[in-house]
């Protein structure tokens, strides 16, 4: 087994990407979008973090959050997400035989993918890659149009205007980083 690095930066802002193990065909996390929001308010009550960004998509997600100063522990954090979802729906997709000897759910891809945002461009880039993903996917013209994302409440506080990304620009290919 390959042996993950990952940067753990106490206070730091990370950019996350999370699949559904089956991704094919799979509209669980738009079909059950309130439990995870549910899931993950009550995660940030017992392990506080800041959104900044976050997009539900149908088989995948992305964020963009800030840890507490002195706290580098976003893998607990995604573990509760992960499994208080996972054990808020009944247990009806199938499972291999590794997943089941170690009592897993087969509904979330064991690993995710985070990055460590640098400065403030990077940043930047990270949290129009967040809102620009539902257009980038063909699941939506216009970013304003997708449900399931902090985009709305940014243009209510002013931090992009409410036609970013509207459609009518040139499109921009974003490829994960």
């Amino acid at each position: 087994m390959p042996n993950y690095r990952r940067l753990w930066h106490p206070g730091g802002t990370y950019f996350f990407t999370v699949n559904l193990l089956q991704r094919h065909d799979n509209d669980l996390l738009v079909r059950h979008a309130d439990l995870l929001r549910v899931v993950v308010s009550r995660v940030k009550k017992v392990h506080p973090f800041t959104i900044h960004g976050w997009v539900v998509l149908p088989e995948h997600l992305h964020c963009v959050i800030e840890l507490p100063p002195g706290d580098a522990d976003y893998a607990t954090r995604w573990r509760l997400i992960k499994m208080n979802f996972s054990k808020a729906l009944p247990p009806t997709e199938p499972r291999n035989a590794s997943r089941e000897q170690r009592g897993e759910r087969g509904i979330w891809q064991r690993r995710y993918w985070e990055h460590a945002i640098r400065d403030e461009r990077d940043f930047n880039a990270h949290m129009d890659y967040v809102h620009i993903n539902p257009v980038k996917h063909g699941l939506t013209k216009s970013v304003a149009d997708w449900p399931y994302s902090t985009f709305h409440k940014l243009v209510a506080t002013g931090i992009y205007p409410p036609d970013w990304a509207g459609g009518t620009e040139d499109r921009v290919d974003y490829q994960e980083s």
